[in-house]
C-alpha cells in the first residue's frame, strides 16, 4: 500500500539518495519532494484514464451561471475534477453527449440533467494512496525523482530518468487497460464541429481503453 512517505523513498531510491525515516526529517532532498507533492499527484492523475481514480457523478444544471446564448444550460465541474472520461445524456454512460461546450469550471449544453465520469483527485479516489495500483505508484515515483534530479542528484543523467519515467508511464497505463471495458472518448466541440455536429444522442466508435 502507497504512503507518501513511500512514494518519496522509492523516488530517492532511483536517484541514489538516502531513504527518509519519516516526512519530518531535516534536509534538501524532503524540502524539494515536499514542494513536488503538491502537484505531482494530480498531473500523474491527468496522464490516463485511471480506472481505480474514476468517479461517476449525475449533474443538474446551475441555477446561478446562466449562458447568454449558445447551449441554455451551464453545469459546474466537481471540485474533484481532473480528467473527463465521459459526457453523456444517460446514467448508464451508454449515450454520449457530443452536442456540449467545455469552458473554464462548466460544461455547456441543452439537456437539464447530465451523467460525467471522470477522474476524480478526491478522497476516496485518486487522491486515497491505498488505492494505488503499484505501476501507478512507481510512476508518480519515477515523475518525482525526474523533477528532482536537479536538486537533489545532480550526476543522475536525466535523459535516462526520462526514458524510464515515461517507461513507467506507459507501464501503468497498459496495466490500468486490462482492469475493465472499453469505454466512449468524449469527442468535445472541436470535434464535433468536424463531424458537422450532433443532436447529442448518437451511438459513436471512438473508444480507449
Amino acid at each position: 500500500m502507497a504512503t507518501q512517505l513511500s512514494v518519496y523513498n522509492d523516488a530517492l531510491f532511483i536517484v541514489g539518495e538516502r531513504r527518509l525515516a519519516a516526512l519530518t526529517d531535516p534536509g534538501e532532498p524532503r524540502r524539494v519532494l515536499d514542494d513536488l507533492w503538491v502537484n505531482a499527484p494530480k498531473y500523474c492523475l491527468e496522464q490516463g484514464h485511471w480506472k481505480f481514480a474514476q468517479r461517476t457523478v449525475k449533474i443538474d444544471y446551475s441555477v446561478t451561471e446562466i449562458p447568454t446564448f449558445g447551449h441554455r444550460r451551464a453545469f459546474a465541474k466537481p471540485a474533484d475534477y481532473v480528467r473527463l472520461s465521459a459526457l453523456c445524456a444517460d446514467e448508464y454512460l451508454n449515450e454520449p453527449l457530443e452536442a456540449y461546450a467545455d469552458r473554464g469550471l462548466f460544461w455547456y449544453a441543452d439537456l437539464d440533467t447530465i451523467y460525467v465520469s471522470y477522474v476524480s483527485n478526491g478522497a476516496t479516489y485518486g487522491g486515497e494512496l491505498a488505492r494505488w495500483p503499484e505501476s501507478f505508484t512507481l510512476y508518480v515515483a519515477h515523475y518525482l525523482a525526474y523533477r528532482a534530479s536537479t536538486r537533489i542528484a545532480g550526476t543522475v543523467d536525466r535523459r535516462v530518468l526520462a526514458a524510464e519515467t515515461q517507461q513507467a508511464k506507459l507501464n501503468a497505463l497498459a496495466k490500468d487497460a486490462m482492469l475493465g471495458p472499453t469505454q466512449f472518448l468524449p469527442s468535445g466541440s472541436w470535434a464535433q464541429a468536424r463531424a458537422g455536429g450532433g443532436n447529442g444522442r448518437h451511438s459513436r466508435t471512438s473508444l480507449y481503453g
